[in-house]
């Protein structure tokens, strides 16, 4: 049996070598940031990074056994803790409203860490993850939700070669991307869309857009795994709680769109 013991990268490796070693041996996660607790370490995909994308290598191959501690949060750094609140964000708006209401009401006690509010967020972003991935452990249709904000996340780390953004920070960006993309494309109203960015910026400072052009981006986002012949899609908000998946977006909104990003008033 091999027990990882880290973060998102830890899991995502040490899952991999599970699947593989002696076509597959006993699997236990020990999460100790807040994006592999209430994310990465339950679903079950493993994989690693290639030069051409992220995660390209890997295996879908889920634990005996996840043991989520919020206690291991305590002492991790405030940007990584940070980070991990960008993912329960996505929780809040692809499909748990409540969760989002109460991310508005209780931040403050979050950043602080308070007990209580941690309990909530991390088994709420649990059950989210675990009901989806039960429902579509492969990705072959439901899955495709919990992608919300990273088919622009995956290109913002391939361009900056993973070394400027965190994950949680860069799927951060990927659902303010996304945001602006829904507003254009309908039906996400400016008045969710303003409580969704709003949201994000009360988390904390983001690594500024990069400076890569919309076609360097673009390009990066071709290949991602969600794109089909070709076709990049999209996962877009309509409302604070669902989203609909398979959104092709036209080439020269999804340039403006990038553009609109590298110009956007987010604290930096």
């Amino acid at each position: 049996m091999l027990v990882a013991v880290g973060g998102g990268v830890v899991g995502d490796v040490a899952g991999f070598v599970a699947a593989s070693y002696a076509r597959g041996v006993g699997l236990v996660h020990i999460p100790t940031t807040l994006v592999a607790q209430v994310d990465s370490a339950i679903g079950g995909k493993t994989g690693v990074n290639l030069p051409e994308g992220k995660n390209l290598v890997g295996a879908f191959y889920p634990p005996k056994l996840v043991v989520a501690d919020p206690e291991l949060l305590r002492t991790l750094p405030q940007r990584e803790f940070r980070s991990g609140i960008y993912e329960i964000i996505k929780y809040g708006v692809i499909g748990d409203a409540k969760l989002f209401q109460f991310l508005e009401q209780k931040m403050e006690k979050l950043l602080r860490r308070d007990p209580a509010a941690l309990d909530f967020v991390i088994e709420r972003s649990i059950y989210q993850k675990a009901r989806v991935v039960s429902l579509d452990e492969r990705e072959s249709g439901l899955r495709e939700i919990l992608n919300f904000g990273h088919t622009f996340a995956h290109a913002l780390e391939s361009v900056t070669r993973y070394r400027k953004y965190l994950h949680g920070e860069a799927v951060a960006w990927g659902m303010v991307a996304a945001t602006y993309l829904a507003i254009a494309s309908g039906p996400f109203s400016p008045k969710d869309a303003a409580r969704l960015i709003r949201l994000i910026e009360r988390v904390g400072p983001l690594p500024p857009w990069p400076s890569a052009s919309p076609a360097r981006l673009i390009a990066a986002m071709q290949a991602d795994k969600k794109t089909r012949a070709g076709r990049l899609r999209f996962v877009l908000p309509e409302r604070i709680g669902g989203v609909r998946c398979g959104v092709e977006a036209h080439p020269q909104i999804l340039a403006l769109v990038l553009r609109e990003c590298a110009s956007a008033g987010l604290r930096k």
